[in-house]
């Protein structure tokens, strides 16, 4: 087993990092935000003393070495800094989903057991005073935001600025209590406690200490390269183990500008402005602009539709063999300098993508269609397999040897193994500490040697090291006649049409596959709009005729996508519908990082599903649903059934199969 790695130069936490750069990067950009439009800037050494503030004010109101303090809001530099100045005094960050239920955040604060909480504004200090009876260990609550507060009992609920004061004006106070807490941090010591976003059932804490995150991120940093000079854009979830490690972990390592935006609808501006040169986003988020895309260019005028579709047919030929250094013709390097000048530079501009030296989609399987289309505008698009419990790296795809079909070779410092099941093993100086108050968990996911079950399955390719995941191991099945049934390719290839949000595909047991499918609104929209097709809601556009049709033709599309692959030709889709509404966290039906819970969805909609497999036409349902102010509601209608044709398979794929 490998020895755990020990600190150097006395880096052994996140706030001696923050010390180090202080004084090396003084005059640098640590944070931008931009606020009423205008971007504010905070040096390293500003944060320094903004987070030392903090840091003797939360001493100031009673804070312990080993306290649990959760944070809960959009990404700010004051929430960067909380978590940051909670490690300083010896407690630990719990940072939260702001868009969290009330009673999601009830049971993540009961279960850490948090005294203490930093938050938004008003909507979040309702949400806490709401589960507030539960909560009898929370005793005070820091809110950023002031507006609509100002009539509230204060006796327990605190300013952000007044808690910096505070501390400001107690410096000789504390200051010795502050260095020496920061002292008695070691590479052992606890960094952050982060919530797996609980698919299976609740969300287990995942103990995180300074070795994982420190290791992780230096580990990282320099395999792609990273140095001060990046600019990233902060606007993924806080409560998420991969904004951590960019805007914390290899910020603070690297010495980089952590941007936050001002909302999330200004993030594309933002992002556009800002010019990220490391970018991170979800496969959602890559989908989401490129359907933008193809919907711009549906509006475009004749020439200049022709011209995008002319110039992008020959980037995805050759960009991305341009992009890894491959040899291309000179004839195909000078179109695609002419396709660069004309559309993709201005593409990747209006993307906000047009600095990007690295970028990195993880989180979910991206489909290889949307993943080639980034690469083949020139941007350097890799994949990367992660999990909470492993800080994030498990695996990384190296320079020239980016594929759509793999996620890399094993991340620096990552031991990997495939057991006789085919499920991911691995271990590292990144491998989380233990499942918090879950000893029974912590032992079934971690043996004694380091090895740590990812409940994905998947397999090394022969000759080029790179990893293969087929999908959740527990959703890989096997089609009634034993075939294997992954679902998770299936859904990606759907979900390349900009027209399709989400999909869930049934066969496991079963002797044909079967899908559910969520319209894109914005997409499906636009195109309604175009032409002159009114509807009055998401239902009446899910249910309209020539939508079901046009969704029936992507279904068959990727039918005759599949009867091309000798693994998974089996899989074709043979019946579909389209829900009446979309898969909603809220519901229980996705996590708040989208993922699908394929149980609680085959359960919730167990009429639907018996519906596709039965042969009726339609199906009548209702459903219950959760409006945005917590009311429950319920809809129903009366669904479509469609059936897809199946593409035919050919016959050496069929002896391959048996």
């Amino acid at each position: 087993m490998a020895q755990p790695s020990q600190a150097t130069d006395g880096m052994d936490s996140v706030p001696a990092l923050l010390q180090r750069n202080a004084a090396r990067f003084a005059d640098r950009p640590a944070y931008r935000e931009k606020e009423y439009g205008i971007w504010q800037c905070w040096t390293w050494a500003e944060a320094e003393k903004e987070i030392e503030a903090l840091a003797l004010g939360l001493i100031n109101l009673g804070v312990n070495e080993g306290d649990f303090v959760a944070v809960i809001g959009r990404n700010r530099p004051h929430f960067y800094w909380s978590m940051v100045a909670a490690q300083s005094v010896g407690a630990i960050p719990v940072p939260l989903y702001q868009d969290a239920a009330a009673p999601e955040m009830a049971y993540v604060m009961e279960h850490c057991g948090a005294r203490f909480a930093i938050v938004q504004d008003q909507e979040q200090v309702d949400k806490l005073i709401e589960v507030q009876e539960g909560l009898h260990q929370l005793e005070h609550i820091i809110y950023v935001d002031p507006r609509g507060l100002r009539k509230y009992d204060h006796h327990k609920l605190h300013r952000f600025i007044d808690i910096q004061e505070q501390g400001r004006a107690a410096y000789y106070e504390w200051i010795e209590d502050l260095k020496a807490r920061r002292g008695r941090l070691t590479y052992d010591s606890v960094c952050v406690m982060l919530y797996t976003s609980g698919t299976t059932g609740k969300p287990k804490g995942v103990v995180l200490s300074n070795r994982n995150i420190i290791e992780a991120s230096k580990s990282s940093s320099e395999f792609d390269r990273l140095t001060k000079d990046e600019e990233v854009l902060a606007y993924l979830p806080m409560a998420w183990v991969g904004d951590f490690i960019f805007s914390i972990g290899q910020a603070y390592w690297s010495g980089f500008c952590v941007n936050c935006p001002e909302s999330p609808e200004t993030m594309q501006t933002d992002l556009r402005e800002i010019g990220p040169t490391y970018f991170f986003a979800p496969p959602r988020v890559f989908e989401t602009q490129l359907t933008n895309v193809m919907i711009r260019m549906e509006d475009a005028g004749r020439v200049k539709k022709w011209l995008f579709d002319h110039f992008m047919a020959h980037a995805r030929r050759v960009g991305p063999a341009i992009l890894d250094g491959k040899a291309v013709s000179g004839m195909d390097k000078l179109k695609y300098a002419l396709g660069n000048l004309f559309i993709y530079g201005p593409l990747k501009d209006t993307l906000g993508l047009g600095r990007v030296r690295v970028g990195y989609t993880a989180g979910e399987a991206i489909g290889p269609e949307i993943f080639d289309f980034y690469r083949s505008l020139g941007i350097n698009l890799k994949q990367l397999y992660g999990q909470t419990e492993a800080s994030v790296f498990i695996t990384l795809q190296p320079d020239g040897e980016v594929r759509s079909d793999t996620v890399g070779v094993p991340a620096p410092g990552v031991e990997i193994r495939i057991s006789e099941t085919g499920e991911v093993f691995y271990r590292s100086a990144g491998t989380f500490e233990y499942y918090y108050k879950n000893p029974e968990s912590t032992a079934s996911t971690k043996d004694p040697e380091g090895w740590v079950a990812t409940g994905d399955a998947g397999f090394f390719e022969e000759g080029s090291g790179h990893l293969r995941i087929i999908d959740r191991a527990k959703d890989v099945g096997k089609m009634a006649d034993g075939r294997m049934f992954a679902p998770k390719y299936v859904e990606n290839k759907l979900k390349f049409y900009p027209n399709i949000l989400e999909a869930v595909v049934f066969g496991n047991g079963r002797n044909a596959c079967t899908a559910f499918i969520n319209i894109d609104l914005t997409a499906v929209g636009n195109w309604a709009e175009r032409n002159n097709i009114g509807y009055a809601s998401y239902q009446e556009l899910a249910g309209h005729p020539k939508v079901l049709e046009t969704i029936k033709g992507h279904v068959e599309e990727v039918n005759r996508s599949l009867a091309d692959d000798p693994m998974l030709s089996h899989c074709q889709v043979h019946r579909f519908l389209v829900l009446h509404k979309e898969l909603d966290a809220d519901d229980g039906e996705m996590t708040r990082t989208r993922k699908v819970r394929r149980g609680v969805i085959s359960e919730k909609f167990d009429d639907l599903l018996t519906a596709l497999y039965d042969g009726s036409p339609e199906i009548y349902t209702t459903t219950e649903v959760t409006y945005e102010d917590g009311r429950k509601g319920a809809i129903s209608a009366t669904l479509k059934i469609v059936d897809a044709k199946v593409a035919p398979v050919a016959a050496a794929h069929k002896v391959a199969a048996e």
